[in-house]
C-alpha cells in the first residue's frame, strides 16, 4: 500500500468546520465527492455511520479513522481532514479529535483496506508527526509528513 497513490492534495482539507461526528463525516465525504472518488454520498455515508454504530473509529491522540466498505467505490479511496477545533468522536482515550482520515473500500476487497488502516495507525504513533500535521498550512506537506 502506497499512501501517495491514494492521497492527493485534492483529498486533503486543512480546515474542517464540523462540530459533531456526523458533520465531520459529511465534510470528509464531500472531499471524496469533489475529488471524483465517490459517486453516491448517501450510500457511502450510511456505510460509515453503520461502522460507527458498531464501534467508534475515534482512536487515540486526537485521531479518528472513519471508514467503511461500500459498493460506491471500485478501489480503496481515502482523504484527510484537519479540524480547526477539537471534535468529540467517542475516542478510545475519551479525548476529542482534530485529525481525521477517512477510507472507503469495496465490499469484496479486504486486503487493501486492512493494509491502509494498519499503515495509517502506525504513522500516528509519532507525536511529532501529529503536531506537524496540525501546524502545516500546505496540503502537499500533509501527504509528505504521512509518507516519510
Amino acid at each position: 500500500m502506497n499512501l501517495q497513490t491514494v492521497l492527493t492534495p485534492d483529498t486533503v482539507n486543512l480546515h474542517l468546520k464540523g462540530t459533531t461526528k456526523e458533520e465531520i463525516i459529511d465534510e470528509m465525504l464531500d472531499i471524496l465527492i469533489s475529488a471524483g472518488k465517490v459517486t453516491d454520498k448517501d450510500a457511502a455515508r450510511e456505510c460509515v455511520l453503520d461502522r460507527e454504530r458498531k464501534m467508534s473509529t475515534g482512536m487515540k491522540h486526537g485521531i479518528a479513522i472513519p471508514h467503511g466498505k461500500t459498493d460506491t467505490v471500485s478501489d480503496l479511496v481515502a482523504c484527510i481532514g484537519v479540524s480547526d477545533h477539537p471534535v468529540d468522536f467517542d475516542s478510545l482515550d475519551q479525548e476529542p479529535c482534530r485529525i481525521f482520515i477517512m477510507t472507503l473500500s469495496p465490499v469484496n476487497k479486504t486486503g487493501p483496506h486492512l493494509q491502509f488502516l494498519a499503515e495509517v495507525s502506525l504513522l500516528f504513533k509519532s507525536a511529532e508527526k501529529r503536531q506537524e500535521i496540525l501546524n502545516t498550512t500546505d496540503k502537499a506537506q500533509v501527504i509528505k509528513i504521512l509518507t516519510e
